[in-house]
């Protein structure tokens, strides 16, 4: 009973953590993809960050990018900035893979 128990929880702990992960990586994905919008955007320094960091909040809005996806898409609008929903799907695509990267390197130094 004991050796079922601690299986358990062990596998409640390595959910608890690939979930954590996913969310530092999303959340990372979102300061990237905020970075490369801002700078498309004309935007540099503190306003740089400061979109980057609403665009981390946009993906609070709902379940999946489609938060995200609409609030560049909208940015971009405004700003006449050419970019397809494709185009901005794929540096999501491309963030999320930089994300994981700069994750995995900080957790093996």
């Amino acid at each position: 009973m004991t050796t079922f128990k601690d299986r358990n929880k062990g596998f409640e702990q390595k959910f608890a953590h690939d979930e954590e992960l996913k969310f530092r990586a999303t959340a990372r994905r979102n300061k990237l993809l905020g970075l490369w919008a801002a700078d498309q955007l004309g935007l540099t320094g503190d306003e740089a960050q400061t979109y980057a960091r609403e665009v981390i909040k946009a993906d609070l809005a709902e379940p999946g990018d489609e938060d995200v996806v609409r609030k560049v898409r909208s940015d971009f609008d405004a700003k006449g900035v050419e970019q397809s929903d494709h185009q901005i799907r794929s540096i999501i695509d491309e963030m999320m893979a930089e994300a994981v990267r700069q994750i995995e390197a900080e957790a093996k130094s």
